[in-house]
């Protein structure tokens, strides 16, 4: 049975995360600028993710106002409920920039510091994605009504398709790049899609076989992984220990162990 608080968290993370969706792709000016810069001058915000992170962070300060939140354009509230809100209110900013269409809200929900909720909806693919956890994971879009979801069966790794993201950092996304290089010829292929969020989901749906990238944030990761999890995918980073930045994988119970093992023995998690 459903906590019934579990159940007002994923409603209200619906709720926000349809309306920062609309936002963002309704709203988008034809003259979308820059409006920072983060890690390096190619890691971008601009005033769309600083108006959907409002947006999100006011409807929950309105509607819960004891909960602490974190999100990626610096939203910050400690918060005294035992709950707190990690968003990424755009999630493939530069896929965004460009009118790609690979991008995402992305809003977990965490009760004394495990992820109980997670939501991710992917406007333009007219997709939502959400969990609570210990009741699988779900979808809708182009079909009728909630889709239940399961990763893929797992094939052998020379046939798994993987996807993974590169850095905006010059040196660490160079590094990155080689271990790809030494990876690549052992699977099927490998996908950059420019949303870690898209990517935890795609895993989740049997899309892909797995999924890896280092120097991901709390907000890249929360919704998605629990998502991927509740699919039936293992989830992790280094080995015995859970997805961070130094290291973060998804993948089909018989691909994760064995992509896992090759990142470790490529240095995946350091220059």
């Amino acid at each position: 049975m459903t906590d019934p608080l579990h159940t007002d968290l994923l409603e209200l993370a619906q709720e926000a995360a349809r309306r920062a969706g609309a936002l963002l792709r309704d709203g988008r000016p034809a003259d979308l600028a820059v409006a920072a810069t983060k890690s390096s001058p190619i890691d971008v915000v601009t005033e769309m993710d600083i108006a959907a992170e409002k947006l999100i962070t006011g409807l929950i300060a309105e509607r819960r106002p004891d909960d602490g939140i974190l999100g990626e354009e610096g939203a910050s509230t400690e918060g005294t409920s035992g709950v707190r809100w990690v968003i990424d209110p755009l999630d493939g900013t530069v896929n965004y920039l460009y009118g790609l269409p690979t991008w995402a809200v992305s809003i977990a929900a965490e009760q004394d510091g495990e992820t109980v909720v997670g939501v991710v909806t992917a406007p333009m693919r007219g997709e939502t994605f959400h969990a609570v956890r210990g009741g699988g994971a779900w979808a809708t879009g182009a079909w009728d009504g909630e889709r239940r979801l399961a990763c893929r069966p797992a094939p052998p790794l020379d046939q798994a398709l993987v996807s993974t993201g590169f850095n905006y950092v010059a040196d660490v996304r160079t590094h990155q790049a080689e271990v790809a290089q030494r990876l690549i010829p052992l699977l099927r292929d490998i996908r950059r899609g420019g949303s870690a969020a898209v990517d935890l989901c795609d895993v989740a749906a049997g899309r892909l076989d797995g999924y890896y990238e280092r120097g991901l944030h709390p907000w890249d990761l929360a919704a998605g992984d629990l998502i991927a999890r509740e699919a039936g995918a293992l989830t992790g980073g280094r080995h015995g220990e859970r997805p961070s930045g130094d290291l973060a994988i998804a993948g089909s119970p018989g691909v994760f162990e064995p992509l896992q093992r090759l990142l470790e023995d490529f240095g995946a998690w350091h220059d």
